[in-house]
């Protein structure tokens, strides 16, 4: 029989709970759901805060089915809010916004990965935060990652952003720049001059296009997740790995003294002491006065 929790008034039917998604480590649904609710909810649903959600579904752990939905899956309770997306060719669609601790665990108990633009609801295509996506490819590691996001600080930094860093959960990093609300296709273009930029100047660390055969040994800084159709993993949220891996923020200390891959791998069962720690360390990505202005606008 399936439980029925309530949960901020609402009732919730979870399922499955002893069912292992993880079995690298033993990690159960009910465990999942637990990280969910008693260890990240504050800081996730900030992150989450009236963003469209997007979902990648893995219901049968990382080595079962995979798929991406935007659309609210079937089932979806009415009480949990969606809003209105452009899509490509302006029409209209719908997606949810998790805007609370009851649509948190609604979503959770589908088994899913969290993804965000970098845009609002109430805003759309009007990007608050800008990400580079920084994807090594082997031999390259996250190592080789801190390097360039070294230098994408300090060039950050020349033009007034401050840049923020964590973990992608799986091979890479991303660094995220608060911003005063900009048109996406202005931040993209922005995005991608600092991606030629750092190939010209880190040319044998560093490739700003996604073609395969270019990428060996080397950085590939993702520009791409700036459009306004793009997402990128939301902070906290749980991958799809081997392990229950976190993208998870980090310090600049960190990134500074990374020298292998395993230092920057964080799982659920850590993601505790590291809130009581650090606090959020991506909390500045939600102050509007910590926002910055790409060079050039008004």
């Amino acid at each position: 029989m399936t439980p029925i929790t309530e949960v901020e008034g609402r009732r919730l039917a979870l399922s499955n709970l002893d069912k292992v998604l993880y079995p690298a480590t033993g990690t159960t649904k009910g465990e999942v759901l637990h990280y969910y609710a008693a260890t990240v909810a504050g800081p996730l649903l900030t992150h989450l805060d009236n963003r469209p959600v997007s979902f990648l579904r893995y219901p049968d752990g990382p080595d079962g089915q995979r798929f991406f939905t935007k659309n609210p899956p079937p089932g979806t309770p009415s009480w949990v809010r969606t809003t209105p997306v452009p899509h490509h060719d302006d029409e209209q669609a719908r997606q949810v916004v998790v805007e609370d601790l009851a649509s948190l665990m609604w979503a959770a108990n589908l088994v899913v990965e969290f993804h965000t633009p970098q845009w609002r609801a109430d805003a759309p295509k009007m990007a608050d935060r800008m990400v580079l996506d920084l994807d090594p490819g082997a031999p390259a590691t996250v190592v080789e990652c801190c390097a360039v996001a070294l230098w994408l600080r300090e060039r950050l930094a020349a033009d007034g952003l401050c840049a923020y860093g964590k973990t992608s959960g799986s091979k890479g990093l991303h660094l995220l720049v608060p911003l005063e609300p900009t048109p996406a296709d202005r931040v993209s273009a922005y995005a991608k001059g600092l991606a030629v930029q750092a190939e010209r100047e880190l040319g044998d660390l560093v490739v700003h296009r996604m073609k395969r055969a270019l990428r060996p040994g080397k950085v590939f800084v993702d520009f791409s997740q700036n459009a306004a159709t793009k997402t990128t993993a939301t902070p906290y949220t749980l991958r799809a790995r081997p392990e229950p891996t976190v993208s998870a923020p980090v310090t600049w200390a960190e990134i500074q003294e990374c020298r292998t891959p395993g230092e920057l791998v964080f799982l659920a069962d850590g993601m505790r002491a590291r809130l009581e720690r650090y606090g959020d360390l991506l909390g500045p990505l939600a102050d509007p006065d910590g926002a910055g202005r790409l060079p050039g606008a008004r």
